[in-house]
């Protein structure tokens, strides 16, 4: 602590300047938060707490997905459209038997986990190819994202367009598969309000923790990041780079499939639209948490920062009443002060 105290002492004023520039983003969303607290102190209430850390599990799972498509210098537009391919597929699957819409009127009660096993070869499948054209074709995975976007759109429509209802929302899920999303492990009562830790929480830790020993304890996690660093390296060291594009690609193929099945049991209902926009959210939160675009430089811990602070912002602006438009600009205005820090910070390394 003392040594801490006499390097602030010692810093020159040009030196507090680049420490100010590289933490700027975080001093402008605490500046944020600290406003919501003032306009309406009730948001710091462990009611409010659970909502957030709630909404932040899903998003966590989806983060952690494309961080690794970006710590190997990508990305994935594709994100929203694997999430609503996994929630319809889930949904449509794990309806009440007693529900007069049902999406497969005649089929019978099905293990919860199975619609979820779907859900995730159909994002792999669809993930994978993308990895595969990456990998083989070098296409920048900012157009091949863009176009298996489009292809999954029409996927999901084609799939939605095939209940026996017709094309209405996919409702009514059985109560297992809602209690995933509903559930607590624990319960107890905090100011008059029945408050505890949800079930999406405890998965999207336990996520979070098999994604930081992949990438920090395995082969593969090593080899992911010195791709992303420099891959005419890495391939000169030994490295399959193809292998490693593709299998990162469906890594975040399975966290896009859980994330879709537990998405739409959030929810309550899955259509085309569900996870529109989701692949925004989730880029700009691993850029917010320092998982760098330059590539090979991002943590696990960076990822949860990102979407917690994300968030919080969201649930605050909308808890304080502020209109959505005005949300969409200050979230815009931070993934550019974002990106901006990111880039200044890589140009001074090279």
């Amino acid at each position: 602590m003392a040594k801490f105290a006499h390097k602030l002492r010692t810093m020159t004023g040009r030196q507090w300047m680049d420490l100010l520039v590289q933490n700027a983003i975080y001093l402008v969303i605490l500046a944020i938060i600290l406003t919501i607290i003032i306009l309406d102190p009730r948001f710091l209430s462990l009611r409010v707490l659970e909502n957030i850390l709630t909404q932040s599990s899903v998003r966590l799972i989806l983060a952690l997905g494309v961080a690794g498509i970006i710590i190997l210098q990508g990305t994935d537009l594709s994100l929203g459209r694997m999430v609503g391919l996994a929630a319809v597929i889930s949904a449509s699957l794990l309806q009440r038997q007693d529900y007069a819409g049902r999406f497969y009127p005649n089929l019978e009660t099905v293990p919860v986990l199975l619609p979820m096993l779907a859900a995730i070869f159909g994002t792999v499948l669809f993930s994978a190819i993308s990895g595969w054209v990456v990998a083989q074709f070098k296409i920048h995975p900012f157009l091949a994202t863009l176009g298996m976007m489009t292809v999954l759109y029409g996927v999901i429509q084609i799939y939605f367009d095939m209940g026996a209802g017709g094309a209405q929302p996919i409702g009514g899920h059985d109560r297992f598969y809602t209690a995933i999303s509903t559930g607590r492990l624990v319960e107890f009562s905090a100011g008059g309000t029945r408050v505890g830790i949800p079930y999406l929480v405890l998965i999207a830790a336990t996520v979070s923790l098999v994604i930081w020993v992949i990438w920090n304890k395995t082969v593969f996690g090593k080899n992911m990041y010195a791709v992303g660093g420099n891959p005419d390296a890495a391939k000169v060291s030994g490295v399959n780079v193809m292998g490693t594009t593709i299998m990162v690609y469906v890594m975040a193929g399975i966290l896009y499939g859980i994330g879709g099945y537990l998405e739409a049991a959030r929810i309550g209902s899955a259509n085309p639209s569900t996870g529109f926009g989701y692949e925004l959210d989730a880029i700009a939160a691993c850029v917010v948490g320092g998982i760098s675009f330059s590539g090979g430089i991002g943590k696990v811990s960076g990822a949860i920062a990102g979407v917690l602070m994300f968030t919080i912002i969201s649930y605050g602006m909308t808890f304080v009443g502020l209109e959505q438009y005005y949300q969409y600009i200050i979230k815009g205005v931070i993934i550019v002060v974002a990106v901006a820090l990111d880039t200044k910070k890589y140009l001074r390394r090279v």
